[in-house]
């Protein structure tokens, strides 16, 4: 049976802050893609700050579902297939792609509309009132449908609860990706991480799997840190009431005068951003996980001495590689998914959503669609 182009609810941006709840259509998959009907799609501070991107705009880029409809070309999927969405779409062409830097393809991150190349669906393929709209990341999984390119795909078992898989794609794959993959943390080593909510319990999670003998967790929500603990944190600091020189203080306390191997921001704000580099030892690493964005005041002695100040995108994720891995570790109860998950909502309380994330009442959020 020939697939047809289908219509249902979308979350949608306006580009000025607000959004609306409203229904869609999504074109038939063409040559390559495939469309999935989303089950659950995790919420993050990317979303919110989506809400100012130029819109109108399908929001969401954390998501899973089952495949609903094939294209031509594509192998290896079929109808009702559960699977992970991931915004890490490789052209498999370009140079970043060439050296095996999946997350910074260059088709992915192009912002000429016109050059999208083949990260995303056909043009047009998703509209809104009779116009066609963007999507997120080339995914807008706050939606009962997307339409997207079979590379953005990963199969999953049936086994696996949707809206629990569904954090892999995003917040999962960076807090443990900047940790394993760009990082490098290894056995014995000591990290200090800034912030626990959905990617900050992450790079926790991602220390205990190298085996990091220290693991310090630095929050200002107590709940957080409690969280934390139960995943992996070896000590954690309440920072509600101290500066920026108390939480220098203390983690030397806990790091033998030194600093950490491995300091990580994920708090997402800009202030923070360079606080790691101040925690982190002569000759460790300083990463910014959180993709803040906005003014901050780097003085150069933090750079001294040998000290590497990174921002890696997406943890370095190379798809083929990384969620097999997860998916792996997952399996075999190493890699904690349910416990992350402290909210669920249905599409239409997206709002709520957003109020408890931002407010610190939730470590991760989930939109409940299908």
């Amino acid at each position: 049976m020939t697939a047809v182009a289908v219509s249902g609810p979308a979350l949608i941006g306006d580009g000025a802050g607000g959004f609306v709840l409203d229904t869609i259509e999504v074109d038939a998959p063409g040559p390559g893609e495939v469309r999935v009907a989303i089950a659950a799609a995790g919420v993050c501070h990317t979303d919110h700050a989506a809400l100012h991107w130029p819109g109108p705009l399908v929001l969401g880029h954390e998501g899973a579902g089952h495949v609903e409809a094939v294209g031509a070309g594509v192998a290896g999927f079929a109808s009702g297939q559960p699977v992970l969405l991931n915004w890490a779409i490789p052209c498999g062409t370009c140079f970043q792609c060439g050296r095996g830097a999946d997350a910074l393809c260059e088709r992915t991150h192009e912002l000429d509309p016109a050059r999208f190349g083949t990260s995303r669906a056909h043009a047009g393929a998703t509209r809104w009132r009779g116009r066609a709209i963007e999507r997120a990341f080339h995914l807008g999984t706050f939606a009962k449908y997307t339409l997207t390119r079979a590379e953005a795909l990963t199969p999953l078992p049936s086994s696996l609860p949707l809206d629990q898989v569904c954090i892999l794609g995003c917040a999962v794959m960076t807090g443990v990706g900047s940790v394993v993959n760009v990082a490098e943390v290894a056995r014995g080593e000591s990290v200090a991480v800034l912030g626990c909510g959905g990617v900050g319990l992450n790079v926790v999670q991602g220390a205990r799997l190298a085996g990091a003998r220290t693991i310090i967790a630095i929050d200002r929500v107590p709940a957080r840190l409690h969280r934390a603990q139960a995943f992996g944190a070896t000590h954690v600091l309440h920072a509600a009431d101290g500066g920026h020189e108390d939480i220098v203080a203390a983690v030397r306390v806990l790091s033998e005068g030194r600093g950490v191997d491995h300091a990580f921001e994920a708090t997402g704000i800009p202030g923070l951003a360079f606080l790691p580099l101040r925690l982190a030892r002569n000759g460790g690493n300083a990463l910014q996980v959180s993709g803040a964005h906005g003014p901050a005041t780097l003085e150069l002695p933090q750079l001294f001495w040998n000290k590497r100040y990174l921002a890696p995108l997406y943890g370095g994720c190379v798809p083929a590689r990384d969620f097999p891995r997860l998916l792996d570790w997952v399996a075999h109860g190493r890699l904690e998914l349910a416990a992350l998950i402290s909210h669920r909502y249905p599409l239409a309380a997206l709002a709520r959503a957003f109020d408890d994330m931002l407010a610190g009442h939730s470590s991760k959020g989930v939109l409940q669609i299908a």
